[in-house]
């Protein structure tokens, strides 16, 4: 964690920037090492270009955060104690006064708290350093890589009991809590997001939700999961058909198999990534399809499980090694069902690396 902060806190030496409170349980994460849901408490981060940084958060997490390997300072304080109060005093007994300049995460810091912060100094410029940090999580290191590759690994073992779970007259609910309570029995504490199991017509919804909806034969089967696992998550789309598929149906999987399949080929550092959303989508759209596949090609991945970059067609960013994402093409009709495909991808020194590793053919499970 040094030397991200030695990074960054370079960075704002070299903009110029006096202080950067950070706010969000992901950077602060990122930074210190120490993940927690403070609530309505506060959290932050405090960081100086040529003085130490500064942890603010409840005392009652004080002796964990140091468990977690923080070796600088902590405010920790109680529910009754003003914690903006308290770091105003630990800046002045560091002997740092007068802040011209700031940053703080603009998309995350709330109104209310930055008129804390601000209220903090006097004349102040604002800057925002979300750039900064998205540019700097972007690349994972080998530490997190190793996190991505067994959660990735534990998506794909859901994946493989809400298979085993199957079977005609269970509930999409049903078979929801066999997974989240076999993944529990795992070690896994939380999901990504809203675990997905929709069955036939309800595939047809990209963000469908699961429900009471009985499983038949000749049912599109999706699942959408994700963990998170030692701060860092994943997320896997798999659909399969149950006891039988029609042609239409076959037809419709394989061009989306097609799509991601294609994509995933040209994923290597240098490649706009743009062009993997274009390439899947101009698949999808010459089988008269376009209409059916609404949304981006997928999304940055990582301590979060959607964050920069969007894998838009407008963008013109280019892949380096070491970057995260999701390829996720999908074809969704609203009365024969959806199918959605989705690989957790890495980029390598050459090419790629899919970190999901279930099976993309078509199955039908008998």
């Amino acid at each position: 964690m040094e030397g991200r902060l030695d990074k960054f806190a370079n960075y704002l030496r070299n903009k110029q920037i006096d202080a950067a409170f950070i706010n969000s349980t992901e950077n602060f994460f990122y930074l210190t090492g120490f993940q927690t849901d403070p609530h309505e408490r506060l959290l932050g981060l405090v960081v100086f270009p040529d003085a130490e940084p500064i942890a603010v958060l409840p005392g009652m997490e004080e002796g964990q955060i140091r468990e977690a390997g923080w070796t600088y300072e902590v405010i920790g304080y109680a529910d009754h104690e003003d914690p903006w109060d308290l770091i105003n005093r630990s800046m002045k007994k560091k002997g740092i006064g007068h802040i011209q300049t700031a940053g703080i995460e603009k998309q995350v810091l709330s109104y209310g708290r930055s008129e804390s912060f601000f209220g903090l100094f006097n004349e102040l410029e604002v800057m925002d350093i979300e750039p900064q940090l998205n540019e700097m999580r972007v690349v994972k290191d080998a530490e997190e890589i190793a996190i991505m590759r067994e959660a990735a690994e534990l998506a794909d073992y859901g994946v493989k009991v809400g298979v085993e779970t199957l079977q005609e007259g269970i509930t999409e609910m049903e078979v929801l809590a066999a997974i989240e309570y076999e993944l529990k029995k795992k070690g896994v504490a939380e999901m990504s997001f809203s675990t997905m199991v929709l069955f036939g017509e309800k595939s047809g919804q990209p963000h469908g939700n699961p429900g009471d909806r009985k499983l038949k034969a000749g049912d599109f089967v999706l699942f959408d999961l994700g963990v998170v696992w030692k701060g860092y998550t994943s997320d896997i789309t798999r659909t399969f058909a149950y006891q039988s598929v029609s042609e239409e149906q076959e037809k419709i999987y394989k061009k989306v198999q097609e799509a991601l399949e294609a994509s995933l080929s040209i994923s290597k550092p240098g490649t706009r990534i743009g062009d993997l959303d274009q390439t899947a989508r101009d698949i999808i759209t010459k089988a008269g399809y376009g209409k059916l596949f609404p949304h981006r090609i997928g999304h940055g991945l990582g301590i979060n499980v959607h964050e920069f970059p969007s894998m838009s067609h407008l963008n013109d960013g280019v892949l380096r090694e070491g970057m995260t994402y999701t390829i996720e093409p999908g074809i969704y009709d609203p009365e024969l069902g959806g199918v959605r495909l989705e690989d957790d991808v890495l980029v390598t020194k050459d090419g790629y690396e899919t970190l999901t590793k279930t099976s993309r053919d078509l199955q039908v499970i008998q």
